[in-house]
């Protein structure tokens, strides 16, 4: 959620520049971008010089195009930009080059099998129109089910829901791509290894814990459904995925509310073992009985994700 929430600030400060001024000749949108940082296509650089391409280096070179105005064939942000001309600057921008049409860029890189595989920084890619076949619109995936895209005319370019994209290619080097995941290749083989690895990096949780919990709770199937209600992956109850701000049948989004909810667990109980519990039974009927109740179902539940997160070591 880190990114949405920092892509959201990027918008209100570019609007601020652009949108709360008289509207005079001075106040055109190139002169709100030459504000911004906007003017021509640059190149983004950072301390110590050229940026380098990774996942959260894309998400971020992304970041700063918020609020630029759809422009149909744009490729400068001074002057407005479409979808492809967006990604083709972004990407350019960390050292990438792409074709200039969406329906090019479809082919490169490497395919996605699906949004459940998705990483921040892939492209995702639409079929919109229905008067002829192919690619016709491109954004950058950042997560959470979320893309930035310059969507339309009249439209900028903005955060929005990914929705059912086409075709997801991943164009990051390989070296870059895996990085995520090299500290996690104790878990090579477990489903879902990559978002295990970053979630539980983001919120200070063992990621071979949270792939036992997924592994206890639906055995990796992000479709279950448990006859009390509890749903995906990490088997969040509606309620509780509704208060954690979760989509609990995307992959993406319940691995990272289940990794934020268990830190929080952590923090409040103090073990693991308490953590657990907690997330099997509740966390009043942990304070209510002041440890592990006394529940055959969650003390085995405790037990058996505690031996699963030891085997993915």
């Amino acid at each position: 959620m880190d990114a949405v929430i920092a892509v959201q600030a990027r918008i209100s400060e570019i609007q601020s520049r652009f949108l709360h001024r008289p509207q005079t000749a001075s106040t055109t949108w190139a002169s709100a971008a030459a504000a911004a940082g906007l003017t021509g296509t640059g190149s983004a650089t950072t301390a110590t010089g050229p940026a380098t391409a990774s996942e959260s280096a894309v998400v971020a070179e992304a970041q700063k195009y918020l609020g630029v105005p759809y422009l149909w064939g744009g490729t400068d942000p001074a002057k407005g930009l479409d979808c492809s001309g967006f990604t083709q600057l972004v990407y350019k921008n960390l050292g990438i080059d792409l074709p200039r049409t969406s329906s090019q860029q479809a082919t490169s890189g490497q395919a996605v099998a699906s949004l459940a595989d998705a990483r921040p920084g892939d492209l995702v890619f639409f079929d919109y129109s229905s008067g002829r076949a192919g690619i016709d619109h491109v954004g950058v995936y950042i997560g959470n089910g979320k893309m930035i895209a310059a969507p339309q005319a009249g439209e900028v370019v903005k955060v929005q829901d990914v929705g059912n994209p086409t075709v997801i290619r991943r164009v990051l080097p390989q070296q870059a791509a895996t990085a995520a995941t090299a500290s996690g290749s104790a878990l090579a083989g477990v489903p879902y290894a990559d978002l295990f690895t970053r979630a539980g990096a983001r919120y200070g949780v063992d990621a071979s814990l949270l792939a036992a919990v997924a592994s206890q709770e639906s055995s990796f199937n992000a479709s279950a459904v448990s006859p009390a209600g509890a749903q995906g992956l990490m088997q969040f109850m509606p309620a509780t995925a509704r208060g954690l701000g979760v989509n609990a049948l995307d992959p993406t989004s319940a691995i990272d509310g289940a990794a934020r909810y268990l830190s929080s667990l952590t923090q409040q109980f103090g073990s693991t073992d308490l953590a657990l519990a907690a997330y099997n039974a509740g966390p009043g009927t942990v304070s209510r009985y002041g440890g592990i109740p006394p529940y055959s179902e969650t003390q085995n539940y405790v037990r058996a994700v505690m031996t699963k997160a030891e085997a993915y070591r």
